[in-house]
């Protein structure tokens, strides 16, 4: 059995790659160690595409990395456009903040059909497609118009709204439509699965008995797999990271002080604004603290070219000098906002000098970032995790000190009880934790989703991977949704 993951980004092997915790960061080690390929768009793309669309194939552990160029015409369009500024905010409860082009979803639909043109190169009669997040809704379809019979797979990285949120979304009933040509579609959650499941039912009038959803494409499964890291390897990466330069220039910038940190990329998802917020109101409310902490917020630049991003990126800056032009002295800055990403051997390192992990998200998929802090720990002096509520994380880390970030003073007090908690309850909470990331890994994430993709569909020999889909097969895809041709 072979396995090709698709996903929009992709990860270098690099370890001293800059590279904030998320989708390409995770599954980097579980790939490398699958023998899967892992195909993803190159930083390049091209005005028109030929015959080999691939800017580049490489060896990736016991498999492969390639990636794509993808036509220019559409990928604006489909990237800012359809994917970020409609999908991204509607996925997180924001639909308030949709925005869209005419040509917006012409363009999504466009770059899903020309991915899946690409893939075929990788089809064999063993091969498993594992697709990955919302860039791609409609590949399945794509693939089945392309003859592909072989189990395909999906899993959302995102969190799943309520019906609500969902149909705010142009073009919703198409593409969950489209999505339903997928085999197996996986959830962080149990409540995002759920609500998958009653959009299909109330939206769409179809029926799902025991997490199998029958549709004109025939049976798709649904389930809960949520997504880990791995814990030991990254434990170790923060011991060995202790010594790096700018782990070492940290600790003695702190002058004993203590230390609380925030990661994220710049997302108004992400609460950053809110979490700067808590700790001025916990420096206010508690004097004693100043010039005894400090807060180190990284927020690495993304999506710069949308204009909410960057709106959110001045407004973060602006309240960062707020802050500290009210509360700072001319020998103590409380926040340190640094905006530019670190490779994750200096993240490890900077999560271990942190007496504080502050993840505090509005609305969170599942949030590895939290993963990562409670695996960096000193097991004998560990830090306190802050954790929102809202991050599909807080569901599994039940050592967690749990916040709504909505609620400013009570993000204050959770923070200055993380910063005043004996060593005997950090302890106890930290190992609760770690419990918990050790029975769990993004490796056996990977294997128990290939496992159940690869049940989903009885083998087939390579006759039946035609070229042409059978009248029949095709009569069903255009009752729900007609794959889109390329002119």
């Amino acid at each position: 059995m072979s396995i090709v993951v698709v996903s929009n980004r992709v990860a270098r092997a690099k370890a001293d790659e800059p590279m904030t915790g998320g989708l390409a960061a995770a599954l980097l080690p579980a790939v490398k160690g699958s023998g899967a390929i892992w195909v993803g768009a190159s930083d390049r793309t091209r005005e028109m595409p030929g015959k080999d669309t691939f800017a580049e194939v490489e060896a990736l552990g016991t498999g492969a990395l390639a990636t794509v160029e993808m036509p220019s015409a559409h990928y604006r369009g489909y990237y800012e456009g359809f994917a970020n500024s409609v999908l991204w905010p509607a996925l997180h409860s924001r639909p308030d903040l949709i925005r869209t082009g005419a040509q917006d979803y012409r363009s999504y639909r466009e770059v899903n059909a020309f991915m899946a043109r690409a893939l075929l190169r990788f089809a064999r009669p063993d091969t498993l497609f594992w697709v990955q997040d919302y860039h791609f809704l409609t590949l399945a379809l794509e693939l089945r118009a392309m003859g592909i019979r072989r189990p395909i797979g999906f899993f959302l990285h995102t969190p799943l709204p309520e019906c609500s949120a969902l149909m705010a979304v142009p073009h919703h009933r198409d593409l969950v439509n489209a999505m339903l040509a997928y085999d197996l579609i996986g959830f962080q959650t149990k409540p995002d699965c759920d609500n998958f499941v009653a959009y299909v039912t109330k939206v769409l009038g179809l029926g799902c008995l025991d997490g199998r959803i029958k549709s004109p494409h025939g049976i798709t499964r649904v389930g809960v797999f949520p997504i880990s890291i791995d814990a030991e390897m990254f434990a170790n990466r923060a011991t060995k990271s202790a010594a790096r330069p700018e782990v070492t220039r940290l600790r003695s910038s702190l002058h004993g002080a203590k230390l609380v940190i925030g990661v994220d990329r710049v997302d108004y998802s992400k609460g950053i604004a809110n979490r700067l917020h808590g700790f001025a109101r916990m420096l206010q409310a508690q004097p004693t603290l100043r010039r005894a902490v400090a807060l180190l917020q990284i927020a690495v630049p993304s999506r710069e070219q949308i204009e909410a991003y960057g709106q959110l990126n001045a407004e973060l800056a602006a309240l960062v000098t707020d802050v500290n032009a009210r509360l700072g002295e001319v020998d103590w800055t409380p926040v340190r906002y640094l905006n530019r990403s670190f490779s994750q051997p200096t993240l490890a390192g900077f999560y271990r000098t942190a007496q504080v992990g502050l993840v505090t998200p509005l609305h969170d998929g599942m949030n590895l970032v939290a993963k990562e802090y409670v695996a960096a720990q000193n097991p004998f002096d560990p830090g306190v995790l802050v954790l929102s509520e809202f991050a599909g994380a807080a569901r599994e880390l039940d050592g967690a000190l749990l916040v709504n970030p909505h609620d400013i003073d009570g993000l204050a007090s959770a923070i200055a009880s993380a910063l005043s908690m004996p060593g005997d309850e950090r302890r106890e909470r930290w190992e609760s934790m770690m419990r918990r990331l050790r029975g769990t890994s993004v490796q056996s994430w990977f294997a128990d989703f290939a496992g159940a993709l690869a049940e989903t569909r009885p083998p087939y020999t390579m006759a039946t991977e035609a070229t042409t889909v059978p009248a029949r097969a095709v009569g069903a895809e255009r009752a729900v949704l007609t794959p889109l041709r390329s002119p």
